[in-house]
């Protein structure tokens, strides 16, 4: 591993600082971070170590009921706008909203302290270009757990925002501004975190809860807990669960992760098909997300959620279809007492046609990279205000 000379360590760090309060401020050039190797770099470990540190502030805080339930209810709240925006909308644009109801999304996703939804975006589509390739920032296969967990945030090379692979979204000035300066909306839910707790102390002393105690549970122990639960999407689903479909990746479907993250568990299917607002594709899949947004839908501030095709879900069958068989034959194998030779004996014409359904059914199926929607440019998206022409941001 290099080290730089020491005369440009105090100069990397001060514009490492400033980068905390300017995420676009970077005159060493976005270029040059690009071609630096994975390594860890302290100072944007800092907030990390911040935010995990700030929940020890318990021990002299203490607990209540009002801000235990606090901490749980901003974990989900902003669980939604991780999932339903950043990912959904901003990332994939599974569904439409006007521009104002863009930047409110923004906003609102930008409470979840995960950066901006721009940098989001860029990154999560550069994942889906080369997932579990070398080129994948975050593929636990590639560079290991930890760092598809956490590691790859705090590195240098992974900071800055390519513009140029986010155009839909770039051409808007105010989303520019949101995701340049990203620690603005986090202090700020911060702030009324703690004006709450304050207000709360002297108007409903009953709730026995003050402004530390509920910014050290709603905003340090949510926002942790939160950070670590996006990050499993990340970490473990590539690594554990179940494939329904033989993508290019190692992407699972996990229902547990699926309950964590309010639907994000469908990962196999979403690696599959990332156009649709869904992830769950049949009701038994839980999706939270989708079926918050579906809500939302009704009150006309989103609308054009994109469904699954037929096409999709008929892959879907085939290929559940094709595991059932296989297991049924792996039973086979290990109780033989309990064969299909028997059932053949038995039931000669059902077994007949359970055999052709069988041999119909192992038929190659299609690769993920056959189907033109997997690696779709999304900047070239159909939608309102894609088609949008606006001067280019300055940084």
């Amino acid at each position: 591993m290099s080290v730089p000379p020491s005369d440009s360590r105090f100069p990397r760090t001060l514009i490492g600082f400033v980068q905390w309060f300017d995420a676009d401020h970077i005159p060493e050039g976005r270029e040059k971070l690009w071609a630096e190797p994975n390594r860890v770099d302290w100072v944007r470990c800092i907030p990390f170590i911040i935010l995990h540190g700030g929940c020890l502030a318990v021990l002299w805080v203490g607990w209540s009921p009002v801000a235990v339930w606090t901490a749980i209810a901003l974990y989900f709240i902003r669980m939604f706008a991780v999932t339903g925006m950043h990912h959904r909308y901003f990332s994939h644009k599974t569904y439409s909203t006007s521009r104002v109801g863009q930047f409110l999304l923004a906003v609102f996703a930008g409470t979840a302290v995960q950066r901006g939804s721009l940098w989001w975006a860029y990154h999560h589509r550069h994942h889906h270009q080369h997932s579990d390739d070398p080129e994948d920032a975050h593929s636990p296969h590639v560079h290991g757990f930890w760092w598809s967990h956490i590691g790859w945030i705090t590195s240098r090379r992974n900071f800055p925002t390519d513009y140029a692979k986010i155009k839909d979204l770039a051409k808007f000035p105010e989303l520019v501004l949101l995701n340049r300066f990203d620690l603005i909306v986090p202090i700020l839910f911060a702030t009324a975190i703690y004006s709450i707790g304050v207000v709360a102390e002297h108007l409903a002393p009953g709730l026995h809860t003050n402004g530390a105690q509920l910014l050290t549970w709603g905003f340090f122990i949510s926002t942790t807990v939160l950070f670590h639960g996006t990050a499993c999407i990340n970490s473990f689903t590539h690594l554990w669960g179940k494939r329904r479909f033989q993508t290019t990746d190692d992407s699972r479907n996990s229902l547990i992760l699926a309950f964590i993250t309010l639907g994000e568990g469908w990962h196999n299917n979403h690696h599959r098909y990332q156009a649709c607002t869904r992830q769950g594709f049949y009701w038994w899949e839980i999706d939270l997300t989708y079926y918050g947004l579906k809500a939302l839908s009704w009150t006309g501030f989103i609308w054009d959620l994109k469904s699954v095709p037929q096409s999709i879900l008929d892959e879907a069958a085939r290929a559940d279809h094709a595991a059932t068989v296989a297991a049924a034959q792996r039973a086979s194998h290990h109780h033989p007492d309990y064969s299909f030779g028997r059932l053949k004996k038995v039931m000669p014409a059902a077994a007949a046609i359970a055999v052709a359904t069988a041999t119909a059914s192992q038929t190659t199926l299609p690769k993920k990279s056959d189907d033109p929607a997997i690696h779709r440019d999304m900047t070239e998206e159909s939608h309102p205000l894609s088609r949008q022409t606006l001067p280019p941001p300055t940084a």
